[in-house]
């Protein structure tokens, strides 16, 4: 139903984002990883989407990319994984190293993922390696680190300023919630953005 969606940015948590288009508030539940990629509070965004639809549930589920949303559309097909499962693998690792964890049978790297054990890891594996090939893997992976670095330019700051967070003590959540409001450029020191982040964090 919806291709993708373009707009402002206005909330981002680890619970998902909410995209303003024309007035109207798309909640979409997102991987943790898309939280790194995302612009400040009040930018432009624009995230591809899947509409699941069932009889006990509707939600709109964001990725960076379409080949993300190919991937999850993918592991909810395979049984015994759904829309939450497929959310935490592609929270704990990308869509890339999904494929090369996939193609390397390494059910354990799959099953860090929360909800995710490894005998299901390990039937993920035998019902989507036929589909992956390894020379599709690595011509993704090129393209994937493409159009997320043409996304926003100062996604390098931002990670590390994550980092720098977490090893402060704060948690990836708190540490996202606080960079999403503080505005940050590709010319953006990383300590002038870490004071700025600090700063909030006091108030909080």
């Amino acid at each position: 139903m919806y291709s993708y969606i373009k707009g402002t940015l206005v909330e981002a948590s680890a619970e998902g984002i909410v995209v303003d288009n024309q007035g109207i508030g798309y909640g979409i539940l997102v991987p943790g990883q898309v939280l790194e990629y995302l612009p400040s509070i009040g930018e432009e965004v624009k995230i591809y989407t899947y509409h699941y639809v069932r009889e006990d549930m509707i939600a709109l589920y964001g990725f960076l990319t379409r080949e993300d949303v190919n991937i999850f559309k993918m592991l909810i097909g395979v049984s015994g994984i759904g829309p939450k499962g497929a959310l935490a693998i592609l929270s704990v690792m990308s869509t890339d190293d999904l494929r090369f964890a996939i193609l390397g049978e390494d059910a354990k790297a799959i099953a860090k993922a929360p909800g995710i054990g490894v005998k299901t890891a390990q039937r993920l594996i035998i019902e989507l390696k036929d589909k992956i090939s390894l020379e599709d893997a690595f011509e993704q992976k090129l393209a994937n680190q493409g159009e997320k670095a043409e996304k926003n330019p100062a996604t390098g700051v931002k990670n590390e300023a994550i980092l720098a967070l977490t090893s402060l003590g704060y948690s990836q959540s708190e540490a996202l919630q606080v960079l999403s409001g503080i505005e940050i450029k590709e010319d953006s020191a990383v300590e002038d953005v870490l004071k700025e982040a600090l700063k909030q964090m006091a108030f909080l």
